[in-house]
């Protein structure tokens, strides 16, 4: 080869080295041909250039630039049948295939000419680049220029292959995380209003190509537990027949549902994944029951703890009281303040944004920040003041014989104080820092009154909380009665 040559898949090597987006691939492999024209002075400009790799999954056909993407069938089974060609042929022009030998018999029949090269894994083709020209190939495809092409498209070829493989060791990875994460879960929560939907986001992050909803089943019927909608009648009637824990594919496999069991088989509920676009496959499929039968022991477990927890007085992630203990409270201190003439006031708060945080960082890092807000809420309050956690992110304190001045004052305070603080979120081991986090909090402050039922009472200061919210977050709002 000649020097310029050489320097040429020098510089394509290197630079494919670099490159991690498969678009970015596609766009080195179109600016070395073009370079290559500038250089011999040749006219050889390339109009587009696409890269499809069969997938055996789903026996078709993807953009590799863009994943997501399958072809049409027929176009498909036509660029397919070139894939299987080039085990006789070395290239095609347009849709005539040739050899090595054929440069001097190539025939042409338009001005936009398309070249089609095999992208091979150990000799064996698994894809097609497409290169689109502006002009006649037959101006310019000789068989130096085509052996040069052919080992850029190796080196394309290989970066394809470890792009590939890179993205299968990260769905691997990302599959025994939320695996793990699901497991995790039960160590903090037992609710399953807050359960579910953590479990439906982890999926649903995990198997993102497709729709995700979780149902639990009550006596005959499934409810809709995550997303909070779901408008497609299908789902509703492939749901409505499960009668085992085997998984159900309808509609040419583009529904998969799949039975939440517990004890003796019996039903809880169901994850259902639907695709909009293709069947789902065989590994999707595997991966979902499998996070489907690590929900279902999680969702057990969770009902097991919530029903020793029924006599239980505090939250076993914060220490505060639980949602029960606190109506029990409420129950006393409305009693209390209406008997003695005494005021009562309530804040409700709760932390800004911390779907992102969990999002962000995951859910270990969630309840690491749930911790420290519940130890800041303590340490702002006095011996006999009422602090609970109501419920996922939201606590409500309860100050007995406090009017609404002072009440703002001690909201304000800790609000400031969260506001501050930096919280640091160690590694699973424990051995390191891994991030620092600050959060907000948004507060509602109501007084008791006298007509009040104990439910008008935190519901009025939980009207307050979400005005607060509604104006901008990290900041306190006083129900005066008018909200």
């Amino acid at each position: 080869m000649k020097n310029y040559e050489l320097n040429l898949l020098s510089n394509i090597s290197k630079i494919l080295i670099s490159k991690r987006k498969p678009a970015d691939i596609v766009s080195t492999m179109e600016k070395f041909i073009n370079r290559f024209g500038k250089i011999t002075k040749q006219f050889v400009c390339v109009k587009k250039i696409n890269i499809f790799i069969y997938d055996e999954s789903i026996r078709t056909l993807r953009d590799f630039s863009k994943s997501w993407m399958t072809l049409d069938k027929s176009d498909a089974a036509e660029l397919y049948e070139k894939i299987l060609n080039f085990q006789q042929y070395d290239f095609y022009v347009n849709d005539l295939p040739y050899k090595m030998t054929d440069f001097g018999e190539i025939e042409t029949n338009s001005v936009e000419n398309a070249l089609y090269i095999p992208i091979r894994q150990s000799k064996k083709p698994f894809g097609i680049l497409e290169l689109i020209f502006e002009h006649d190939v037959k101006d310019f495809l000789t068989e130096d220029f085509f052996k040069m092409l052919s080992v850029a498209t190796y080196q394309v070829s290989l970066k394809i292959q470890n792009t590939i493989l890179a993205e299968q060791m990260q769905k691997n990875i990302n599959f025994h995380k939320a695996m793990k994460d699901i497991a995790k879960i039960i160590e903090t929560q037992y609710e399953l209003s807050y359960v579910i939907p953590i479990i439906g986001e982890m999926i649903d992050r995990f198997v993102a190509d497709h729709l995700i909803y979780m149902f639990l089943k009550n006596e005959n019927t499934f409810n809709l537990m995550w997303p909070s909608t779901c408008r497609d009648k299908k789902i509703a009637e492939v749901v409505a027949t499960i009668s085992n824990d085997r998984t159900i594919l309808a509609f040419d496999n583009k529904i998969g549902v799949f039975p939440l069991t517990g004890e003796h088989s019996s039903i809880l509920g169901c994850v259902v994944a639907k695709s909009s676009i293709e069947s789902l496959n065989a590994e999707e499929i595997n991966y979902i029951e499998q996070l489907t039968k690590q929900s279902s022991i999680t969702i057990n477990r969770a009902n097991a703890y919530a029903e020793i927890l029924k006599y239980a007085t505090s939250d076993a992630l914060t220490g505060l009281n639980n949602r029960r203990q606190f109506e029990e409270r409420l129950k006393q201190e409305v009693s209390n303040a209406k008997r003695q003439k005494h005021p009562l006031c309530a804040i409700m708060l709760d932390i800004d944004f911390f779907k992102k945080v969990n999002d962000t960082y995951g859910h270990y890092a969630g309840d690491v920040v749930l911790k420290k807000v519940a130890s800041l809420i303590k340490s702002a309050l006095r011996e006999y003041d009422i602090p609970s956690r109501y419920g996922g992110e939201e606590f409500i304190i309860l100050l007995p014989s406090t009017k609404v001045d002072d009440a703002y004052v001690v909201a304000e305070r800790l609000r400031k104080t969260v506001e501050d603080t930096k919280i640091d979120v160690p590694t699973e081991k424990g051995d390191s820092i891994a991030y620092t986090l600050n959060v907000t909090i948004s507060s509602g402050v109501y007084q008791y009154k006298e007509t009040d039922t104990p439910q008008e009472f935190y519901q009025n200061a939980d009207k307050a909380l979400y005005s607060a919210k509604e104006s901008g977050r990290n900041k306190v709002v006083i129900n005066d009665g008018t909200l």
